[in-house]
């Protein structure tokens, strides 16, 4: 059994299983290499050759105990027919939402649109490089995706004043994502995937209405995935209650933010947890590094755990750091 699953099945504390949220990405020089010459993001993506180097890049680097692959929660939002584009230094960027065109997407026409993405899924799968080691496949929220599809820009400075003007196209928006982020998931699990994570990165930007935009479509979410027979986890980023998240949710684990109080969960969750450094930690030293894992191996010595960050990691950190995160969580006693 690999080691993230000794911890989500049989809530084993004998290890410390380490990866990291966005690992295979701009932080490591080969990966910079590749995206030098391959400037359309959204391609790259969908070339299934370069996503399986770039996936297995820190693997190969630091032994990490999961891959997870190298694709984007927008995947959804382009397999539906909205176009998106990633623009330097801007970030995400979608076009004019066309419904006759969402509601004419068959099954079919998304696999087909999304095959590179489970291509690397089946050849990571019998990869030398993954063994013992789990394969990650992840979505995107409703909420997150839906934020992105309507404000189609990043939400950094919150949500456009009209975002909720029109509650029959967010209601319909929300029926078609839960239908193919399901389709999704299945056609990652059929391809390889050994554990789906579901990113909700923009979940603490609602304000209200927390059963439709929050606990109800990830909660469908979350039970497709076990009726699969996968583990789930859940990351609802920036949300201020996780306990409450949780007992409506039940994903398989919670990966939680670095906002969070650690000490405050292990008294009310049942369930192993993963994540909690913040990245802006790998920017500092060496010593303060070690302080802050002590500090969160410390905490969940004895509750299932999976040592991991609490966003994604950060383009600028140096590699040698995070060489020293690795051999940090491998050597506490």
């Amino acid at each position: 059994m690999t080691p993230i699953k000794e911890c989500l099945i049989n809530k084993s504390t004998k290890i410390n299983p380490v990866w990291l949220m966005r690992q295979a990405g701009r932080y490591l020089p080969e990966f910079r290499e590749i995206r030098k010459l391959n400037p359309d993001f959204i391609k790259l993506c969908l070339n299934h050759s370069l996503a399986e180097e770039i996936t297995l890049q820190p693997i190969k680097r630091f032994g990490f105990d999961a891959a997870i692959i190298f694709s984007d929660i927008l995947m959804v939002p382009h397999g539906i027919g909205q176009t998106v584009q990633f623009k330097k230094n801007f970030g995400p960027n979608l076009g004019s939402l066309e419904l006759n065109i969402l509601h004419n997407i068959t099954k079919d026409d998304f696999t087909e649109n999304l095959s590179p993405v489970y291509k690397l899924l089946f050849n990571l799968k019998n990869s030398k490089d993954l063994h013992n080691k789990d394969l990650i496949g992840f979505v995107g929220a409703p909420w997150t995706l839906l934020v992105y599809m309507i404000n189609k820009v990043s939400p950094k400075n919150g949500l456009s004043e009209d975002f909720f003007k029109d509650e029959i196209l967010i209601n319909e928006i929300l029926n078609l994502l839960d239908k193919f982020i399901k389709i999704h998931i299945e056609n990652q699990i059929k391809a390889g995937a050994t554990i789906i994570q579901i990113f909700d990165s923009w979940a603490g930007l609602i304000q209200n209405d927390f059963d439709k935009f929050l606990y109800n479509p990830t909660l469908s979410l979350v039970n497709h995935v076990k009726n699969l027979g996968v583990p789930v986890i859940c990351f609802p980023r920036g949300i201020s209650d996780y306990v409450k998240f949780t007992k409506i949710v039940k994903p398989s684990m919670i990966n939680i933010d670095y906002n969070v109080d650690p000490k405050s969960l292990i008294k009310s969750l049942d369930i192993p947890i993963q994540g909690g450094l913040n990245p802006e930690i790998l920017l500092s030293n060496k010593e303060n590094l070690r302080k802050e894992i002590k500090k969160y191996l410390d905490i969940f010595k004895d509750h299932p755990y999976v040592f991991n960050l609490g966003h994604g990691i950060l383009p600028e950190t140096q590699v040698d750091m995070v060489y020293e995160l690795v051999n940090i969580v491998r050597n506490y006693k």
